[in-house]
């Protein structure tokens, strides 16, 4: 019996990690994780993928995924693009639904593109997927006084790749990423379950891509 693939996949993102895994172990694929501080160059999704994937090859030693995503709003010319990460660092999701707030069109592509490296040295593979279009939705996002209760005080935004929310029983929820603000097909990324958003997520297309490439025999 073939020993099973591994990969390390770079990310200290659990959500993320969680994702993967769903989609590659069922292949047999072991993914195990690292969080590695990379550069990020300026340069389209590609060039930055691409480097981040080198670097992190050179300092692990061995095979590496790493992934970067892009979200390009139609109505801004495709930004904030592959700075998305910085965007919501500064502005948060409520900075993104302001953003879009003087323009009729908020439809966004969002596009993951995943770097795969066997190893320092060794060329570095690029799986790209994309969900287009993607919609803000901005009357399950609207502004923080709205939705947090004054009854309780306004929670810290500090993990930029959270949302919190109450509902009206003061439940506080955490959706990850984007998942409680934008929809595809009349649905957010959070109410649908995670294999039907796996299926349909710009991250769920490049990992099936991943997961054919490896299941016919070229990662060997």
């Amino acid at each position: 019996m073939a020993a099973p693939h591994q990969v390390n996949f770079i990310t200290g993102n659990a959500n993320k990690l969680s994702e993967v895994r769903a989609i590659l172990e069922p292949a047999g694929i072991v993914v195990s994780n690292q969080a590695l501080d990379l550069p990020e160059i300026q340069g389209s999704l590609e060039d930055v993928t691409r480097e981040k994937c080198r670097v992190a090859a050179d300092l692990v030693k061995g095979p590496v995924l790493v992934e970067d995503t892009c979200l390009c709003f139609n109505a801004l010319n495709g930004l904030p693009g592959p700075y998305i990460k910085w965007f919501m660092k500064s502005i948060g999701h409520v900075g993104l639904n302001n953003l879009l707030a003087a323009y009729e069109d908020k439809s966004a592509q969002a596009v993951a593109t995943f770097g795969f490296c066997k190893g320092p040295g060794q060329e570095v593979l690029l799986f790209q997927g994309r969900t287009d279009p993607l919609f803000l939705d901005t009357l399950s996002f609207p502004p923080v006084s709205l939705y947090v209760p004054h009854e309780k005080k306004t929670p810290q935004l500090h993990d930029l790749y959270s949302c919190v929310i109450y509902d009206e029983a003061f439940t506080l929820t955490i959706k990850p990423g984007w998942d409680a603000v934008f929809e595809y097909e009349g649905e957010t990324y959070a109410e649908m379950d995670k294999a039907k958003k796996n299926n349909i997520s710009h991250r769920g297309k490049a990992l099936d891509k991943i997961r054919q490439w490896i299941e016919s025999g070229a990662m060997n």
